[in-house]
């Protein structure tokens, strides 16, 4: 059965200095499968494909009638491709795929589309490497505006990471890790799966097996915030260590702290433990983005470095890592201080729900009002005053007004 593409995303692109120094750009695929697959393709290809697609859909590119035309336009390629001219493409070619991608199905999944976006034996393994230059990968900035002008600082290289532990893999989408193995990070998802490369593979790897170069702490890796998220669960988990929660599908907790390897330390009542963030999805959006999909749609969330044995480490001193005893006591702080500073709302003091969620469970407790308490309590219309205290009142620029008006 043949596969179908769902989501066409541009990373960035690369420079290559063999055999000779071009470009290519960086593509992340995904399939309906829940496959995502990197490929790469030069400027010069992509157009070609175009044009092919065009002579494919005449009426749907505008050949015949240009009101017709569906089909997103794509320009040529300069004489002479420089580093600036691909970098200014890059906004360009980010909106063709995503709107190739949502072209009607005889277009978007038809055999040319497929064949062109599958990956090639030379997208798994890359050429071989110059003998004296690296490649140099730029990527691309998220949520930056389109600008036909260029502001390239020096190439953007990916993030390396060292394995601090021996895994083995539990699917093809992911890569098989030996302790002291260096990636380099392609994307960082927030359920704690990182996407890598690897000694020419690419696949997903767990975040827990590793660690920055630079020290062993996580610099993106934010403080707890005892205020707390709305977030609900999405899939049931039950608890394997002692530091996690147990919850059914449908719960509505709080995320007080993020963490970089996918397990989020949640508050429900005034008990707090981890619990996996591929299973939790924010109340307040209404629906999941495509990203968040396949979060959701992947089977298990990622090992815990608690699990990992033979942690082979560079760093002398281990990571930080604050205990659910403080997060419990620190958040009970929080909670107790946020209420003693809100006077109008007072709670009992048996209760162990946070504010948050005792306010909305006790929505319906509030007493309904009859017509007539509502009659009692509506004030009394005031008399209308006198023409007299009204023209003794109003400004000077009205009583001109009023008077023109009664003379005539």
């Amino acid at each position: 059965m043949e596969q179908n593409i769902r989501h066409v995303e541009l990373l960035g692109f690369e420079k290559r200095f063999f055999p000779s120094q071009h470009y290519v750009y960086v593509l992340l695929v995904k399939w309906s499968d829940q496959s995502e697959k990197l490929i790469y393709r030069r400027y010069p290809e992509i157009h070609a494909f175009h044009k092919a697609l065009k002579e494919m859909f005449p009426i749907e590119a505008g050949e015949i009638d240009a009101k017709d035309r569906i089909i997103p336009s794509l320009p040529a390629p300069k004489w002479l491709d420089s580093l600036k001219n691909t970098e200014t493409r890059q906004s360009t070619l980010a909106e063709y795929c995503s709107a190739l991608i949502n072209l009607p199905a005889k277009i978007s999944q038809c055999q040319l589309v497929r064949s062109f976006f599958k990956v090639r034996p030379e997208d798994e393994s890359p050429p071989a490497p110059h003998p004296s230059k690296r490649s140099e990968t730029y990527v691309m900035p998220k949520g930056r505006p389109r600008s036909n002008t260029s502001e390239i600082t020096g190439p953007i290289m990916l993030e390396s990471y060292r394995v601090i532990g021996d895994y083995r893999k539990s699917s093809k989408y992911e890569l098989n890790l030996r302790a002291g193995d260096l990636v380099d990070i392609v994307e960082k998802c927030p359920n704690g799966w990182w996407f890598c490369n690897c000694e020419a593979q690419r696949g997903w790897v767990p975040a827990s097996y590793l660690e920055p170069l630079d020290g062993p702490e996580e610099s993106e890796e934010p403080a707890p915030d005892y205020e707390g998220e709305l977030y609900i669960t999405t899939k049931a988990y039950k608890s394997a260590e002692e530091d996690e929660l147990t919850l059914e599908s449908g719960e509505i907790i709080e995320v007080i702290h993020k963490l970089l390897d996918g397990w989020w330390v949640v508050r429900k009542g005034m008990e707090t433990g981890y619990y996996p963030s591929m299973f939790l999805h924010k109340t307040e959006e209404g629906t999941a983005t495509e990203a968040e999909k396949s979060l959701v749609q992947r089977k298990t969330p990622p090992p815990r470095r608690s699990t990992i044995r033979n942690i082979n480490s560079i760093h002398a001193q281990g990571r930080q890592k604050i205990s659910q005893d403080s997060y419990r006591r620190n958040s009970r702080r929080y909670l107790q201080q946020r209420g003693s500073n809100s006077p109008k709302v007072r709670r009992n003091k048996s209760s162990t729900m946070s504010p948050l969620l005792e306010r909305k469970a006790h929505r319906d407790n509030i007493p309904k009002m009859t017509p007539s308490d509502e009659q009692k309590r509506t004030p009394a219309i005031p008399p209308r005053p006198s023409a007299e205290l009204i023209m003794e009142r109003c400004t000077e620029n009205t009583r001109k007004k009023i008077s023109i008006r009664t003379a005539s």
